[in-house]
């Protein structure tokens, strides 16, 4: 079980980008009330689907990625996320490029430090503390979900 979760919040950390140092220069977001709103938004839905269990978490996090990186999707194993974003982190980050990949996203790129809580059948089984990249693209906001396992 200690081997599962360590490999859990390990891949989770790489994909999330919670491991390594933050391309640019810090620059909180000059965002309107409407954007931000949309930014608190995704992580609510994201977290109450989290609540209604790993399939209703899931089919979020494929509904939301980033129309540019839907072949990345993959399983949470059963297990949930639960992100708890620090808004006055949020900030811009142009020069940002999903793991493994040289293309930077369409849209606006933004990161904010979170807390991430992996939870498995109700159970919390370990904690992550990093970033997440968010983009608002065509007036949506999209994420990168984590993948587990290769």
């Amino acid at each position: 079980m200690a081997e599962r979760v360590a490999l859990l919040l390990a891949s989770l950390a790489l994909l999330a980008g919670c491991g390594g140092p933050v391309a640019g220069t810090p620059k909180p977001a000059q965002l309107s009330d409407d954007d931000r709103a949309k930014f608190r938004q995704f992580y609510e839905r994201l977290n109450k689907a989290g609540d209604e269990g790993a399939t209703q978490q899931s089919k979020l996090l494929k509904d939301t990625q980033h129309p540019d990186f839907r072949q990345k999707v993959c399983d949470l194993r059963g297990a949930t996320i639960k992100v708890e974003p620090t808004w006055s982190t949020l900030r811009v980050d142009a020069d940002w490029a999903p793991p493994g990949d040289k293309a930077h996203p369409r849209g606006d790129v933004y990161v904010v430090a979170v807390t991430i809580t992996l939870r498995q059948e109700g159970a919390v089984i370990g904690n992550q503390i990093g970033s997440l990249h968010v983009v608002l693209l065509d007036d949506q906001v999209y994420g990168f979900a984590p993948c587990l396992g290769g």
